[in-house]
């Protein structure tokens, strides 16, 4: 049982998110951008001068990631869009899967530029959703009978990918081709969380390798080696932090997105930073999250 270490971040954006979620840096503007997945909006955050803006969606997105100077890829309950980086506007660009019941959640792009994006009901249905590799246009389904995917990640190298359904609550790790970001062989598990405190939701890897993990229900970002080994638990003044993300010029800083999905009134009296964002107020060795390929 590691130690726990006492929260010692900050709050970034204390704009209570119901479903804060997708965390991303983008080094070219500078910005932090997430998402409340339930309010259909994206916020944008310059963490230097701490202006914040939030951008109202036709949609429920969960991912973003860039793609090049003038746009950016979001991933939502209608697909995949493009976005103009200076208007905002949105174009579609590929249909994921044909379930409106369902919704996107986690997600991220492989060092292959190649995406992964995960599937749910919308009311969290066993088994109602998926995960899926997207490249080139084309996609392939990789994981199916999912019912909460989270914790989507990938080594440096791309040589290992990580991911868990929440219903189960195990991480499993898989052995990727680095050029496509396509498995070559079956998942094993890495991590069962299903007999201790709280559940896996999102997951970012550092530049030694390590997974940092936000523990939802738990309140605390656990931090695990490549080999499986706990190594650090960082508590969070919030029970539901649900992604981290690497950010600052060097990235050695990570943003925590949290929210108040599911909290009794009296819960949220007692966590009024719930649904905010913070900075874990560690420092890091992390890397920039790879642009996507169309």
């Amino acid at each position: 049982m590691v130690a726990e270490q006492a929260f010692v971040g900050s709050v970034l954006s204390g704009e209570p998110m119901e479903l804060g979620e997708g965390p991303c840096f983008d080094p070219l503007a500078g910005r932090l951008y997430w998402f409340d997945i339930l309010g259909s909006t994206l916020c944008e955050l310059d963490p230097v001068s701490g202006v914040s803006v939030q951008h109202p969606l036709p949609f429920k997105a969960s991912v973003i990631a860039g793609i090049d100077d003038n746009r950016q890829m979001l991933a939502s309950d209608q697909g995949l869009y493009i976005r103009d980086r200076q208007s905002g506007v949105l174009t579609p660009y590929l249909t994921i899967e044909d379930k409106p019941s369902n919704r996107s959640n986690d997600g991220r792009v492989h060092p292959s530029g190649a995406l992964w994006i995960g599937t749910m009901s919308r009311t969290a249905e066993t088994g109602e959703g998926a995960i899926y590799h997207v490249a080139g246009g084309r996609v392939t389904k990789l994981f199916e009978a999912v019912s909460i995917p989270n914790g989507i990640c990938f080594s440096a190298d791309g040589a290992t990918g990580y991911f868990n359904d929440s219903k189960v609550n195990h991480m499993m790790r898989v052995e990727l081709d680095p050029a496509t970001g396509l498995p070559r062989a079956a998942p094993s598990l890495f991590i069962d969380q299903s007999k201790r405190e709280g559940v896996i939701d999102g997951s970012v890897t550092d530049l030694e390798g390590t997974i940092w993990n936000a523990n939802w229900g738990g309140g605390a970002v656990d931090r695990y080696a490549a080999d499986g080994r706990h190594l650090s638990r960082h508590l969070m003044p919030v029970s539901r932090p649900t992604c981290p993300a690497f950010f600052g010029k060097d990235f050695d800083r990570l943003a925590i997105t949290s929210c108040w999905e599911g909290l009794s009134d009296d819960e949220r009296q007692n966590q009024p930073l719930a649904g905010a964002l913070f900075d874990l107020g560690v420092t890091v060795r992390g890397k920039p999250e790879p642009y996507f390929k169309p």
